[in-house]
């Protein structure tokens, strides 16, 4: 059987492993991660890797592909833009990971899908981003012993 991490630290990996898969899309680093863990970024990639089978870096990349799918999926989106929906920064990298994960490129994956449903129009779901970033932000605004009140 395969070490795991001590069951006192299994909060804090599901706390990170939890806010990395809300927060697939936002540049993350393991020195992020491990600080949402509360453990030194060294013990907390061993501890990761030991419990998940993955390293942050892998399950983080992974969530970003599964994400990646959907969109492809479902809405008409570009190969480059649903690169950088999911947190990829270059898509060489994006396009070479969904084919390492998916075993075909994001373009062929799609093309599979060409005669489903109708497409959801990409500016709808920036329009939904951007809604729920502005009700964030009102929200943190109207929050008591802010400047301002």
């Amino acid at each position: 059987m395969p070490p795991t991490a001590p069951a006192a630290v299994l909060e804090h990996l599901r706390r990170a492993r939890d806010h990395a898969d809300r927060n697939y899309d936002q540049p993350l680093d393991l020195e992020q991660l491990a600080a949402v863990a509360g453990i030194s970024k060294f013990h907390f990639q061993r501890l990761f890797t030991a419990t998940y089978g993955l390293s942050p870096a892998e399950h983080l990349s992974r969530r970003r592909i599964e994400r990646a799918q959907d969109l492809l999926r479902a809405t008409n989106l570009t190969v480059t833009e649903v690169c950088m929906t999911v947190g990829f920064s270059s898509l060489g990298s994006f396009s070479a990971r969904f084919r390492e994960l998916v075993g075909e490129t994001p373009s062929q994956f799609r093309s599979r899908y060409a005669n489903g449903a109708p497409r959801i129009p990409g500016c709808y779901l920036f329009m939904a981003g951007l809604a729920e970033r502005h009700v964030e932000s009102a929200s943190e605004e109207k929050q008591p012993g802010r400047a301002g009140q």
